[in-house]
């Protein structure tokens, strides 16, 4: 399994984790650093245990006692912590109505977990590892002429416009009454003066994120413009420092900055938005060629997967589809179909409520397919313009093919 289809498999037990609920405080969440001893948190939890038994309400004690036990049991195969540490999820959960189900979920994350924790709730505790998801790569944008700017983030794939400037700086054409000599010297000032504006700017923002995530700065803009900037030094020492790179950019607003991001492909090619784009870009070049070496949506797709006809199976980390394995209990009628969750399905022969005999995530099904058809998986983001196309435009599916199969 690859770490884009790891991620996104930690992603989606994260989003099911948060949909959970119980009643008061019947939900139980542990985080348990590498260094940490496992007696000494079972010791805790058979002090917790004890307390409990002094909770008023018999179902919530009843609960949280039972939770502890599970998880009491669940420790006794470990005679240490996982490499980054373990997470323990636990509790009563509501299925809705008076239905209820005890649930315990062990989770091996990312990364290190750093701090222990225990917490009863109505909700698990989840903040610790939704952060392990953000990215935290963070590069600084500017793009400049003498008449704007525009400031902007790149963090992991996604651009953030921060701040848009306009200057003062007249233009090349002197007024009269001026002599040549000192509108240059006046235009000149009121150039230097719009980029220590820029620049004050830019410090601002960029010395605020921590040193650790902040990769470097990005310039873009027309030349001499963004050569004089740079030059210039008026910048932070720290950030004039950490400069990767003058890139030529047509557009000094926000738009620019996704501009500054595209012409930094060869500088940022390690990046996994750089990776995503590029990998569009050839989809999308494909889908117009007469080769038609392009498919899309499901069944498209499932088609040329089952041939061994796909190298590429792109799929949107957005996707959020089941495909269900319903036959009838009261006729022969059998079916496959995808759905966005599950409900009631009714026979199209008879009328009878159709049974779910196997249901599995569709982005785990296909993943297995392309496993077994040596075809590579990618997973691609919303976050950027063709990555939004790829959910909406195309159901969140598509592949780049070996060769050409037909309709």
């Amino acid at each position: 399994m690859s770490d884009a289809h790891k991620k996104y498999e930690f992603k989606r037990k994260i989003e099911e984790l948060r949909e959970k609920t119980g009643k008061g405080t019947e939900l139980v969440t542990i985080y348990i650093p590498p260094d940490k001893q496992i007696f000494d948190v079972v010791a805790q939890l058979r002090d917790e245990r004890g307390q409990a038994s002094n909770i008023k309400s018999k179902s919530t004690r009843t609960n949280v006692q039972s939770a502890l036990d599970s998880i009491m049991a669940r420790l006794r195969y470990f005679k240490a912590p996982p490499e980054n540490g373990i997470v323990i999820f636990c509790g009563t959960i509501s299925l809705g109505g008076d239905k209820t189900e005890l649930e315990t979920i062990v989770l091996e994350p990312p990364e290190p977990i750093t701090t222990y924790m225990y917490r009863c709730g109505s909700e698990f505790v989840l903040a610790p590892l939704e952060d392990m998801l953000k990215e935290k790569k963070t590069f600084g944008l500017i793009v400049l002429d003498r008449r704007e700017a525009a400031i902007g983030l790149l963090t992991g794939k996604h651009i953030e416009p921060i701040r848009h400037l306009t200057s003062s700086v007249p233009g090349k054409q002197r007024q009269g009454g001026q002599s040549a000599q000192r509108f240059q010297r006046l235009r000149l000032i009121a150039i230097n003066e719009f980029y220590e504006r820029i620049a004050k700017a830019a410090n601002k923002v960029f010395l605020n994120i921590d040193r650790k995530d902040f990769q470097g700065v990005l310039i873009g803009g027309p030349s001499p413009t963004k050569e004089e900037f740079a030059s210039g030094e008026h910048l932070h020492h720290e950030l004039q420092s950490k400069v990767l790179g003058l890139l030529d950019a047509s557009y000094t607003d926000e738009s620019g900055l996704y501009e500054l991001v595209d012409a930094s492909s060869n500088t940022l090619q390690d990046l996994d938005l750089v990776k995503e784009k590029r990998i569009m870009e050839r989809f999308m070049k494909e889908l117009v060629s007469d080769l038609e070496l392009a498919a899309y949506g499901e069944e498209e797709v499932r088609r040329n997967l089952k041939l061994g006809a796909v190298d590429t199976l792109l799929l949107s980390e957005d996707l959020r589809r089941i495909r269900l394995h319903l036959r009838c209990p009261s006729c022969d009628f059998q079916q496959e179909k995808t759905v966005q969750k599950l409900g009631v399905e009714t026979c199209p022969k008879c009328g009878a409520n159709l049974e779910v005999e196997k249901s599995v995530d569709v982005v785990a099904e296909l993943s297995e397919v392309a496993e077994q058809m040596n075809t590579t998986v990618e997973f691609i983001s919303t976050d950027f313009e063709e990555g939004e196309q790829l959910m909406n435009a195309f159901g969140g599916i598509a592949a780049i093919l070996r060769f050409r199969t037909g309709a």
